[in-house]
Order: structure tokens, then C-alpha cells, then sequence
């Protein structure tokens, strides 16, 4: 993905670290599950978590971006903000101080009550729904669509709080690899009708791009550069 002028910042994306419920295999989806500290990082996603602060410190450098234009926006979830904690560490940014931002919005996807506190392998059952129809949703749960609604909610707030920045988003894997699918779309949109950020998102809410979004699926404590 190249760099866009649609947006006012540059975005790089980190999926947390190999978590507690990564360990034991578990779904972990809902928010009060997901912020109790008992699904916290594991000590091997402690140490992915250091590994992509250093990687992302050797591109800030390499892109000659002082670090008082970095923010590190992050999920709620225990192991989200652990992720963000240790990478604010490693960058040397208080974790308290403004260049650190919670934004609920960036949450995991909710795969409803049939899915929650069971086993990883469900996974592919809900992947298969989403290719057949992103717009259908786990029972109970939330849908690919779902999904990009709030995660544009959470764009439209960095966009308009920060201009000129390198935002570190540090999310989960289905939210980011569906957050990358909407990005990498919106970017080749040639319609002259699709200006600014929000008509852009709409335009590529549709099936055929949508059910594509396991194409950027992330490993744990993975960082890769978006737009």
C-alpha cells in the first residue's frame, strides 16, 4: 500500500502479542472479558511486544520522524494496552502522557455468546461466513461490516485529532486485517465523488472487497507499515 493523500497522518498497524487466551487456545472477544488482566500478555508476546517497539523505533528513524509526532493508539483489552505499554517503554513515551490514546472503537471483534471463552479452532467457521457474507453476522455477534463501521469511527477520531503524525494503531487480528482490507481499497478509489475519508470507506463497504479481509491477516506481535 502506498501512501495516500486522502489521509492527514501515516498509519502503521501491530497486532498484541502471543496473549494468555492465545496460549491456552481461547476466544477472548467480548470487552469485559477482554480487559480483565488475566488475558494480559503472555511472557512470549512481552517480548514480541519489545521486538516490533525496536522495529517500529528503526523506521521512525530510517523515516526521519521524531518521536514527539508518534502517537500509539490502542485497544482496550488487556492485551492490547499491555502491547501498547511495552512499546511506549521501549520508545521511551509515558504510557499516562498525551502521545498514548485508548480508543475503544479499536476493540476486538465480538464473535457473540456461541463463540466467547471457547476454543480457537471455531475460528474458521466464522472466516467461511465472512467470505460467503461479510455482512452476515456470528449470532449474537458482529459482522465483517460491523466491524468497519466502528473502525472508521476510530480513523475519523485520529484524523481529526492529529494531523502529521506516525500513528501506531495496536488492535487485534480480525479488526486490523479488516482495517488494512478498507484502507487498501480506499486508496484506489479513482471516483471523483470520493474525496474525503469517510465517502471513500462507504464506497468499499460492499461484499466482493469485504469478505477479502483474511488476504492481510497479521501473527502475533507482527507490525507492518499500511498507508
Amino acid at each position: 500500500m502506498g501512501t495516500s493523500s486522502f489521509l492527514r497522518n501515516r498509519y502503521w498497524v501491530l497486532r498484541h502479542g502471543k496473549s494468555i487466551p492465545n496460549e491456552k487456545g481461547l476466544i477472548v472477544s467480548s470487552l469485559e472479558n477482554g480487559v480483565r488482566l488475566e488475558y494480559r500478555l503472555a511472557s512470549e508476546g512481552v517480548e514480541q511486544a519489545q521486538l516490533a517497539g525496536k522495529l517500529f523505533l528503526k523506521e521512525l528513524k530510517e523515516n526521519n520522524i521524531p518521536l514527539e509526532n508518534v502517537r500509539i493508539c490502542y485497544s482496550p483489552f488487556a492485551r492490547t494496552s499491555h502491547t501498547a505499554e511495552v512499546v511506549a517503554s521501549v520508545l521511551n513515551l509515558p504510557f499516562e502522557g498525551p502521545q498514548c490514546k485508548v480508543i475503544e472503537d479499536l476493540r476486538e471483534r465480538y464473535f457473540g455468546p456461541s463463540f466467547e471463552l471457547l476454543s480457537h479452532d471455531k475460528y474458521p467457521e466464522i472466516w467461511a461466513m465472512d467470505e460467503k457474507d461479510p455482512f452476515t453476522r456470528p449470532e449474537g455477534g458482529e459482522s465483517v461490516d460491523d466491524v468497519v463501521a466502528r473502525l472508521a469511527s476510530a480513523m475519523a477520531t485520529m484524523e481529526s485529532e492529529y494531523q502529521g503524525c506516525a500513528i501506531l494503531v495496536v488492535s487485534h487480528g480480525d479488526p486490523l486485517q479488516i482495517l488494512q482490507t478498507i484502507l487498501d481499497a480506499a486508496s484506489k478509489q479513482m471516483e471523483p465523488s470520493c474525496g474525503d475519508f469517510a465517502s471513500r470507506i462507504q464506497a468499499v463497504r460492499v461484499p466482493s472487497i469485504l469478505s477479502q479481509h483474511r488476504k492481510f491477516a497479521l501473527l502475533t506481535g507482527e507490525l507492518r507499515t499500511v498507508l
